[in-house]
């Protein structure tokens, strides 16, 4: 099987390489909201202003840990193309994002790894707010495809 047109391939990444950000926002009380309901996840603080505020002493509406969550995986996903394999993820929710805050998803290649018949990447990844502050930093590894050989198989097998 062939790789797809453009796919991104082991030996194209290098350690310090960045990773194409994405950029999500302004994240408006309306997609915070869409959110909840598609998640069924009904706490007041993703979209009650006044209970968020009042009620929780929170400074505004928090935008969900499971959408910075989403839009972690979506950044990774995008960067290792339909023949790669975002195989490990992990990352922790240290300080809050608000309501109207536009959010960045960072990644940096930190080392590579040949495995045989793919490689992997292990990232360091983050979000960020438009001020800067960092609130989500963790860790992935990916498996890319070599160039010239196949897609990472699925289903995905670790390394021995």
């Amino acid at each position: 099987m062939t790789l797809p047109h453009g796919q991104l391939v082991f030996e194209d990444v290098e350690a310090g390489q960045e990773v194409d950000a994405l950029v999500k926002g302004p994240l408006g009380t309306m997609h915070l909201m869409r959110w909840s309901a598609a998640m069924e996840n009904w706490h007041r603080i993703h979209y009650d202003r006044t209970f968020a505020q009042e009620h929780d002493k929170l400074p505004d509406i928090l935008i969900n840990g499971s959408l910075k969550q989403q839009f972690i995986l979506q950044c990774l996903k995008d960067w290792a193309g339909r023949a790669g394999w975002v195989w490990k993820v992990g990352f922790q929710f240290r300080a809050m994002n608000l309501v109207d805050e536009t959010l960045t998803v960072w990644a940096r290649v930190k080392a590579t790894r040949d495995v045989g018949p793919y490689g992997l990447v292990e990232l360091e990844l983050g979000i960020r707010n438009g001020a800067g502050t960092e609130s989500t930093p963790g860790t992935a590894t990916v498996a890319l495809p070599h160039r010239g050989g196949a897609p990472v198989p699925y289903p995905f097998r670790a390394p021995a």
